[in-house]
């Protein structure tokens, strides 16, 4: 591969980026978005979450520590192309298998590098996420303008299907001595989460997203977790549908897309956030205990706190926009919260949210 090999971002209002291709050479669409995280790039292409996006690292060093077999959060990379400021070609860790460049070589990744990512993150943050087209392939704009007029847009895309499990299963590292018996629907689940819910005495049972409340109720779970996932919350209807079967008879923990359907489920509504927020050095209040937690967040949409219904309150609110970030039922056991207290990676403050729900199913 030729690393000086000419590649172009074009976004599409127009705005074009020049660069040197990265990874595998080709072409690729998706939503564009940035990521405030100054480590962890590994679990962030193998998060579900960023399914049909191209991510923008805002640190401008990526691939120092290499990659390596543990840091993974699902069984391939996720999103859709990557964009860079510079590649570390040579990485240094007792741990690393290969380089970043290889490893999105390997897996088909379409990336870019060499551009200013400060200029691509100011763009988007000040005129909203929009899709974009990465392309080493084909350099002429006004056929880059075609192909990237027929991506659909984020709103309405549905795009569990495209990371679920088609069948159910167990996780490998269950012990049948454990505890707590817990379904956890995946809309395109994080491995850290089912590792630390294993970790909590918990036989973890991971199900396919569309599978129907007489099904959850039949396995008879002591409760439900409810994954992150991409796309739109209000499309996965299928989902919301589920989740107001078994409210009241199930205790339920949702994370990101997880607190977002069950907000629908109980009848608030969600909406489309200007540019999303992605890192791992997110400000987040417990409104109940009054402290400041960091979190890892990726999400681009929020529940609109003014919808919320009688019976359920606001728990965490976003510092840094005010917007919703955690909610509790009054009257049925069921919470939620929009960011990752599975922090894989970030910080550790938001894991007794994990002990929340063993205490919850306890009861």
């Amino acid at each position: 591969m030729n690393k000086n090999k000419q590649a172009i971002l074009l976004l599409e209002d127009g705005r074009i980026f020049d660069g040197n291709s990265f990874g595998y050479e080709g072409e690729t669409t998706g939503e564009v978005c940035f990521n405030t995280g100054m480590s962890g790039y590994q679990e962030i292409l193998t998060d579900p979450s960023y399914c049909k996006q191209i991510v923008t690292m805002t640190s401008p060093h990526i691939g120092n520590y290499g990659i390596n077999k543990e840091d993974i959060e699902s069984d391939r990379i996720q999103v859709s192309g990557f964009i860079i400021k510079e590649e570390s070609e040579v990485p240094s860790n007792w741990r690393s298998n290969q380089s970043i460049g290889n490893y999105l070589k390997e897996h088909k990744i379409v990336g870019i590098k060499n551009i200013d990512t400060r200029a691509v993150t100011r763009h988007i943050r000040d005129e909203g996420a929009m899709n974009g087209i990465i392309s080493s392939a084909d350099l002429d704009i006004d056929t880059l303008k075609d192909k990237l007029s027929q991506v659909q847009s984020m709103e309405g895309l549905d795009l569990v299907q495209e990371v679920t499990t088609q069948s159910l299963f167990e996780w490998e590292q269950n012990s049948k001595s454990k505890k707590y018996k817990v379904a956890a629907i995946d809309y395109g689940i994080k491995y850290n989460i089912i590792r630390l819910l294993e970790k909590s005495e918990c036989n973890v049972t991971v199900f396919p997203a569309k599978t129907s409340a007489t099904e959850i109720l039949k396995f008879n779970p002591d409760g439900v977790f409810l994954s992150n996932g991409p796309g739109d919350p209000s499309a996965v209807k299928y989902g919301i549908e589920m989740v107001q079967g078994i409210l009241g008879k199930k205790p339920i923990f949702g994370i990101c897309l997880g607190h977002q359907i069950l907000s629908l489920a109980l009848g608030a509504k969600t909406f489309k956030l200007k540019f999303g927020h992605r890192g791992i050095n997110h400000p987040v209040r417990n409104m109940e205990t009054g402290q400041i937690e960091i979190t890892s967040q990726n999400h681009g949409f929020a529940v609109d706190l003014n919808s919320l219904p009688n019976n359920v309150i606001a728990t965490h609110i976003n510092l840094n926009d005010e917007t919703s970030a955690g909610i509790r039922c009054t009257d049925m056991d069921a919470f939620s919260v929009q960011y990752h207290p599975e922090s894989s990676p970030g910080p550790h403050d938001s894991r007794y949210l994990f002990d929340q729900f063993i205490s919850m199913m306890s009861k």
